[in-house]
């Protein structure tokens, strides 16, 4: 079998580079009538080709979004144990160097922060830490059994692991990875994490066929808009997602969209995306996996997030704190990122009952499948 790398490297390609250049909008049109989308159909749906039917991507995408998903939008709430970090990322809050407070929060402050969010009616969290020595496994696998007992789902976003250590937190009742690439372009993504325990790109790459091999139930990948040219992302995105669907028919595959927007003061981003970029790209996703679902977090300002909706969007980050300790306010710090969608969920759900959409809390639950 082609192995992941191989499939993304292939994006690198004369072929896929004609592809994604194409400024004809003809050819654009032919892939978004063929029914069965191919790999060379995402690369003309991404080029400057299909700017003339962006009205025709969306309203497919449209389509194919209520035929898998019909009106139904999951709601889901970070929960951020530490913002210690040994990491160098240049462009976020938790760097080594940044000079904030920095903390790990205790078993009886995790337990606080979780009734806090319990309460606004968030059922699903996702655990979030630094890399740091403090957020281990055993300390993961620890909070995840308490957080069970508050939440029907518990997610992470962590450095990524082996799979004795996916295994480890799936048996402590761990059903779903987030892990961003951040950018498939090898070059950048090294000149982005020198000297950093994030330097081994492979290993990034490969964590989620490892937590896919353990049988997690969610698998979630993404790309930070704005490290590096979003065309090639986009397409090394898609395939990548491709690939988890074929090899891991047990997972649902999810595909995030998160954007730079605030930054450290001393972090230019060098490839800005737009509105009208963003919604291409959330759009091609959409009309090359069908099934996946695309995950649009607070980052972004809540009328531009509610018109995602009608492109493809069917889960959303609600009421968000981006720093150990936000939802009860004991020992805050620094946050990783600032958010422009400051809704509570309460004002989220409203928003889209208003909208014609059904807010799901919890889609799902370990006796469905006993």
């Amino acid at each position: 079998m082609t192995s992941l790398y191989e499939i993304l490297k292939d994006a690198d390609s004369s072929k896929f580079s004609e592809l994604l250049n194409n400024s004809s909008p003809l050819p654009v049109k032919n892939a978004l009538a063929r029914h069965k989308k191919t790999p060379d159909d995402l690369a003309l749906l991404l080029s400057p080709g299909a700017d003339a039917l962006l009205e025709e991507m969306a309203q497919q995408a449209h389509t194919i979004t209520k035929a898998r998903f019909g009106n139904a939008v999951n709601l889901y709430a970070p929960l951020y144990v530490t913002n210690k970090c040994t990491g160098t990322c240049p462009y976020c809050g938790f760097k080594r160097t940044e000079k904030i407070k920095r903390i790990t929060l205790d078993f009886n402050e995790i337990i606080e922060e979780a009734e806090a969010l319990r309460k606004t009616g968030i059922l699903q969290v996702l655990l979030v830490s630094g890399t740091h020595k403090d957020a281990g496994v055993q300390y993961l696998s620890a909070i995840t059994k308490k957080l069970k007992t508050i939440f029907p789902s518990v997610t992470i976003e962590v450095p990524p692991l082996n799979s004795d250590d996916y295994q480890t937190l799936i048996e402590a009742g761990v059903d779903g990875v987030t892990l961003y690439q951040e950018t498939y372009d090898e070059i950048i993504y090294d000149s982005l994490h020198k000297g950093s325990v994030k330097g081994d790109y492979n290993y990034r790459l490969n964590a989620l066929e490892r937590a896919g091999n353990a049988e997690m139930r969610k698998l979630n990948i993404g790309v930070l808009w704005g490290l590096a040219p979003w065309r090639k992302d986009a397409l090394r995105l898609g395939l990548h997602a491709k690939y988890l669907e074929k090899s891991f028919w047990k997972s649902q595959v999810l595909i995030g969209l998160p954007r730079l927007h605030h930054v450290p003061v001393d972090f230019t981003i060098k490839h800005p995306v737009s509105n009208r970029d963003f919604v291409h790209i959330l759009m091609a996703m959409r009309i090359y996996c069908h099934d996946a679902g695309i995950v649009v977090s607070t980052r972004e300002h809540p009328d531009f997030r509610d018109n995602l909706l009608n492109v493809g969007a069917t889960m959303f980050s609600a009421g968000s704190k981006t720093e150990p300790g936000g939802y009860t306010a004991q020992n805050t710090s620094g946050s990783q990122f600032g958010i422009d969608d400051h809704r509570t969920p309460d004002d989220v759900k409203d928003a889209l009952l208003k909208m014609g959409y059904d807010p799901v809390f919890k889609d799902w639950d370990k006796g469905f499948i006993r």
